[in-house]
């Protein structure tokens, strides 16, 4: 059960743009993951990007809300509001998710939920597609100690999110709410017991993932871990689900990480997606944030379309589909599933014709 394709990946239903893209053709990116604040409030024990260090810089708004409506003009689809910091310590994120949507563009975001107070609950649910919350254990103190924050912190979330259930009830919302953890050595025990939290409180998902290592991390605590002794939970969290409540335990990503095998050299996935550090440059990769030869641009000094259709960054795809070495890649990287898909309509296999 996993209506979402959380798991997988959802490419397939953009047959227009993948076909433009395998003609050659120039296209503008389906998805966009954006850092709204560089800033956080937790200090997460797994933190993958904990190299950019959490500088408290926070996006220009008014010229961030012009390059949205740009962006939607563009054919930008979806534009996720997470990255490098916490998303809802920027002080307009209410003005610039309306925006968002108003631009034509389907937009989430996920987030610690700790200040998804009310007032944001309400003042964004309208325009929201998806709100994920990251929450890696059921009882206040261990959370604490994997998102390295204070036990009270806990309980804020659990009624934040509460209320937008109820709000989003109460109105007649669309948005789906759901909840999401990294699977650990630390929190395995607490996991059924999250999963009936988020349930009782009328969240519509738990997604359960394994970590994956970004090779810029500071932390590599968990680097080794392996997760087929893990397996077991999939039956037990199975029990769980209902008809308006469905876990995620995303087994086929365990896998790839346990074994780490990819049927794709190169990376494919480039003209699909971008990303938006909170300094507003722009990314072709978020595997190579800090790398300069994988920044494109900054949307304070530019366009996104001369951004998007600059020099660099069309030699930048170029050498990525035929030089970038992926074994060097993190693994399970956002963009995984996406190459793995495109690698397989660039390198079909005989018999093709039979379907």
């Amino acid at each position: 059960m996993d209506k979402y394709k959380i798991d997988s990946h959802k490419l397939m239903y953009h047959v227009e743009r993948v076909g433009d893209w395998i003609k050659g053709k120039p296209i503008y990116p389906v998805y966009m993951e954006i850092s709204p604040a560089g800033s956080c409030n937790h200090r997460c024990v797994y933190c993958a990007l904990d190299f950019m260090e959490y500088q408290p810089r926070f996006l220009d708004t008014s010229i961030f809300k012009q390059r949205l409506r740009e962006m939607g003009k563009l054919g930008v689809k979806s534009i996720m509001y997470a990255g490098e910091g916490e998303p809802f310590l920027h002080k307009d994120i209410a003005d610039i998710i309306a925006t968002t949507k108003k631009s034509g563009i389907d937009v989430a975001v996920t987030s610690n939920a700790v200040l998804f107070s009310e007032k944001i609950s309400t003042a964004t649910l309208p325009y929201l597609t998806w709100v994920k919350v990251s929450i890696n254990a059921a009882r206040p103190v261990t959370y604490a100690k994997i998102h390295r924050t204070k036990p009270e912190d806990f309980h804020k979330v659990i009624k934040n999110m509460a209320y937008a259930a109820k709000l989003r009830r109460k109105k007649g919302y669309p948005c789906t709410l759901g909840m999401q953890a990294i699977l650990l050595p630390d929190n395995y025990s607490e996991i059924e017991l999250l999963a009936k939290q988020a349930k009782s409180i009328g969240m519509d998902y738990l997604v359960v993932k394994p970590y994956s290592q970004h090779p810029l991390s500071k932390t590599d605590k968990f680097k080794d871990i392996k997760y087929n002794k893990y397996f077991d939970l999939a039956s037990k969290l199975n029990k769980i689900n209902s008809e308006n409540f469905n876990v995620v335990f995303r087994v086929h990503t365990m896998q790839k990480w346990d074994k780490a095998e990819r049927n794709y050299k190169h990376c494919l996935a480039l003209p699909f997606w971008a990303y938006i550090d909170a300094g507003g440059n722009v990314w072709a990769c978020s595997m190579y944030l800090t790398k300069n030869k994988f920044c494109l641009g900054n949307i304070y000094k530019n366009s996104f379309k001369e951004i998007w259709e600059s020099k660099k960054r069309d030699n930048l795809v170029r050498w990525a589909a035929k030089g970038l070495n992926t074994a060097k890649c993190r693994v399970n990287c956002r963009m995984d599933e996406v190459n793995r898909y495109l690698w397989d309509l660039t390198h079909p296999s005989a018999h093709v014709n039979f379907i």
